[in-house]
């Protein structure tokens, strides 16, 4: 399957996997947000990853939807600036002030909240699929003002991006 981000630059891939996740498969209502009354609970997946390239200097993590109504997708969840020698994020590590991997910290998403927010596609508008991505930078930091947005980040990152790992689950009510 394509995901949005190949429209941007095709790199290679590596692995990443999640207990709470499948690929193509539905999301729980634990990943479902409660905010936007999907009936969730907002708490972002477990992931792992393995198989970057060994001149990986730091992860970005990004949730994405690219077919919310809204002409530019939503951004659910963004972490930058995760060293290196991390190769997974627990279960709800995207809640407000979750303590993350040293130097990694949380963009605030479209709702403007610096937290995970989960799935909330419209009522009637189908099955939403959520592109969740681990791209491998050649930079240790990317080097933006923490009040940057997800496509900020996501336009710094675009060349530094050495591969990326994706799964996407789906939602829909």
């Amino acid at each position: 399957m394509s995901t949005p981000y190949d429209d941007i630059a095709k790199v290679p891939a590596f692995t990443v996997t999640s207990t709470d996740v499948s690929d193509g498969e539905e999301m729980t209502l634990a990943q479902a947000s409660g905010v936007f009354g999907a009936g969730g609970s907002d708490i972002s997946p477990q992931l792992s990853w393995s198989g970057f390239p060994e001149a990986t200097k730091s992860f970005v993590v990004t949730v994405y939807d690219p077919t919310a109504p809204t002409g530019s997708g939503f951004w659910h969840w963004v972490v930058a600036d995760i060293p290196a020698s991390v190769t997974s994020l627990p279960a709800d590590a995207g809640a407000e002030g979750a303590q993350l991997p040293g130097g990694s910290w949380q963009v605030a998403n479209d709702a403007r909240l610096r937290r995970y927010i989960g799935a909330a596609p419209p009522p009637g508008s189908g099955r939403h699929h959520y592109y969740i991505a681990v791209h491998a930078l050649d930079v240790e930091s990317l080097g933006v003002d923490k009040e940057s947005t997800p496509a900020f980040v996501g336009f710094n990152m675009a060349s530094h991006t050495l591969a990326r790992a994706v799964i996407t689950p789906w939602f829909g009510k």
